[in-house]
């Protein structure tokens, strides 16, 4: 089913917000629209998780600007009002006070006396104060938190040569404890561990310092550190496995519940191996620590969930890629040391999303592959999906925006697009999830976390690297997942003006790349530009830049030979050589060409973020107050929506 209306709804800043809806819910039995209603309450729950992982300032700084605003009894045309209304708005989409892309913290255009004139005029029973604190203490921590441009400047820092921990303001490490302390300390750790089938060391814990000075584990489980979020999530749980639509996916829920009791990384690995056998159900879910991208040393992971149903005519798609997924393993131009000799479990699906949560929303991915852990995709495989109802929200959302008419360099080039645009995108990244995510393995004895820092870059360009390779395959002509051989050229001009041009608009001017995503894209297409000269190039035309592709059947070539380097990084686990490729073309922007690019997107008026608000579930009851329907409603307002979570799933 396609929705033909707008998503657009309310913009901001860099962001815009849409709507997604969630067809196949209304053809779904009571019992499984239930289990929907109770996964997705507790993908909501762990909301509060995500926003002190971010920051340990992050949820004093929220309800405190909450408190503000809800209480707020001056002019609304006050200047100093409207910014601090968009302030706040940014503040919700970012899950904190930094960009929720660059990491870089936001700078308010609101006064620091009009914040402390609005706090002091709460009573304290109104504000967050811990034991013992005043008014006046949280006034003065949280104002030079939020308008000291040297105070915590970065969620997440990944430069090169700097003590990433000391310099990043995430929530996993304790202040003071310094990247040499972190990464000894989970070394020890790991000598301990099973060689065989390693646990994801690290994964759900935020370190801390006793008092004699040594290091320990504060785990994230009921009990524990975020226990009493932990619980609200478990008894939302405990309340859908009395409708899961099988056994194996009532013993899913089980399994996290423990796992969530015990924080025991072994039972989620038990726990990640019965997910990724179950591949029946309408109704599926994620929900918990997993992944890794806001740790800047890629251990711990941030809290998400999501909730989702199964598209069947969109499956098709996928199914066919898992299929022959040895099939592309063994014709991928990397060496056959670093190849699967057998693909076990790879499943894949398009679904629709009914519920975004934690580190998914309101900016979600659009493809999914879980489980992270390598020993377990090897002898289980993994299980990959496309959010379908997204991504149509996102191409409904960039029709008629001019990008192309302004970017892309002629009518021939903007025709092909237009044709098969759309296709490649989704077959891309289903290729990136399915399969790129899914090949490949570590020789024996490397560490998972061999990159460090740079390991979620290079995983990502692994993945990308395996989409790119392969959409220009007539395999997928013979799949007729590709119209014709041509289609995939869509693809590789798209993508490397996202990587060499466009994504530049998300970034402010005089900041480098940050983020491990644009990272990767980067890294493709600078790496691409470089060594294929007689393939790709940037021209300049009447003082406007864009990428001019020559020969695309030798860019198919380049990203062969690139995915083979990639693929021995990964497998070797060559530290060295990830941190030059990535530091060579991942991260550095030309300023006057990122000037040029910045003015002329910004005179077509856009965002160049985009984000979700989620539809609310109605519980619909007889007069006896028996359940006898759900029905989904699409009508909340941003700020609403953010207030009533504030309100409802306020957990810590």
């Amino acid at each position: 089913m396609k929705f033909s209306k707008s998503p657009l709804n309310e913009r901001f800043a860099d962001l815009q917000l849409l709507r997604y809806e969630v067809p196949g819910f209304e053809d779904l039995t009571l019992r499984q629209k239930l289990l929907v209603y109770y996964l997705a309450e507790a993908s909501l729950l762990g909301r509060d998780i995500l926003w002190d992982q971010n920051c340990r300032y992050g949820l004093q700084i929220r309800k405190t600007l909450e408190a503000i605003y809800t209480h707020y009894e001056g002019s609304k045309d006050n200047p100093d009002w409207l910014a601090f209304e968009v302030y706040l708005k940014r503040v919700w989409f970012a899950n904190g006070i930094h960009h929720h892309y660059s990491c870089l913290k936001f700078q308010p255009e609101f006064s620091k006396t009009f914040f402390l004139a609005e706090l002091n005029k709460l009573n304290e029973s109104l504000l967050p104060l811990k034991e013992n604190e005043t008014k006046a203490d949280l006034a003065k921590e949280l104002a030079d938190v939020i308008f000291n441009p040297e105070v915590i400047p970065k969620r997440v820092n990944q430069a090169d040569g700097e003590d990433l921990l000391l310099t990043s303001s995430c929530n996993y490490y304790e202040e003071g404890i310094t990247q040499a302390e972190a990464e000894a300390f989970y070394a020890e750790l790991k000598k301990k561990a099973d060689t065989k089938q390693p646990p994801m060391i690290g994964l759900n814990s935020r370190l801390e310092r006793a008092s004699d000075g040594s290091l320990y584990e504060n785990i994230w489980r009921s009990g524990g550190l975020y226990g009493k979020a932990i619980d609200r999530i478990c008894e939302m749980l405990d309340k859908a496995r009395h409708y899961a639509e099988n056994n194996k996916q009532r013993a899913i829920i089980d399994k996290l519940v423990e796992f969530y009791r015990t924080g025991n990384l072994k039972t989620f690995d038990e726990y990640a191996i019965l997910w990724v056998n179950e591949t029946e159900s309408e109704v599926d879910f994620t929900n918990g620590f997993t992944e890794v991208y806001g740790d800047p040393l890629g251990l711990k992971a941030s809290w998400e969930g999501y909730v989702n149903i199964i598209d069947h005519e969109a499956t098709r798609r996928a199914k066919a890629l898992s299929d022959n997924a040895q099939w592309f393993e063994n014709h991928s131009p990397v060496d056959e040391r670093f190849k699967k000799k057998e693909c076990k479990g790879v499943s894949a699906k398009v679904i629709n999303a009914a519920m975004l949560g934690g580190d998914l929303y309101p900016s979600s991915a659009i493809g999914i592959n879980l489980p992270n852990s390598d020993w377990i995709r090897a002898e289980y495989g993994s299980k990959s999906v496309t959010i379908a109802n997204l991504t149509h929200a996102y191409d409904l959302a960039a029709k008629g925006s001019g990008m192309r008419q302004e970017f892309v360099l002629d009518e021939e080039t903007r025709q092909l697009l237009n044709d098969y645009g759309d296709i490649c995108d989704d077959l891309h990244t289903d290729l990136h999830e399915c399969l790129g995510h899914g090949s490949g393995r570590l020789l024996p004895g490397v560490d998972a976390d061999a990159l460090r820092s740079y390991g979620s870059t290079i995983e990502e360009a692994r993945a990308d690297l395996f989409g790119l390779y392969y959409i220009a395959d007539q395999k997928l002509v013979e799949l007729e997942l590709t119209p014709n051989a041509e289609a995939y050229k869509s693809q590789y001009y798209s993508y490397l003006l996202n990587g060499l041009l466009t994504q530049m608009v998300r970034i402010e001017e005089g900041n480098q790349i940050e983020e491990a995503h644009m990272r990767n894209r980067a890294l493709i297409s600078r790496w691409t530009l470089e060594h294929y000269t007689e393939a790709l190039q940037i021209v300049e035309i009447e003082g406007k830049h864009y990428v001019k592709v020559n020969d695309y059947k030798m860019l198919r070539k380049a990203f062969g030979e690139l995915l083979a380097e990639v693929q021995r990084i990964k497998s070797e686990g060559d530290y060295e050589a990830a941190r030059q490729l990535v530091e060579q073309y991942g991260i550095k922007i030309d300023a006057e060409l990122h000037h040029e690019i910045r003015e002329r997107y910004n005179r077509l008026n856009l965002a160049p973020y985009k984000g979700f608000i989620n539809p609310t579930y109605e519980l619909v009851k007889d007069d006896t107050g028996n359940i006898t329907d759900i029905h989904v409603k699409y009508e909340e307002s941003y700020s609403g929506q953010m207030l009533r979570y504030s309100k409802q799933y306020n957990t810590l």
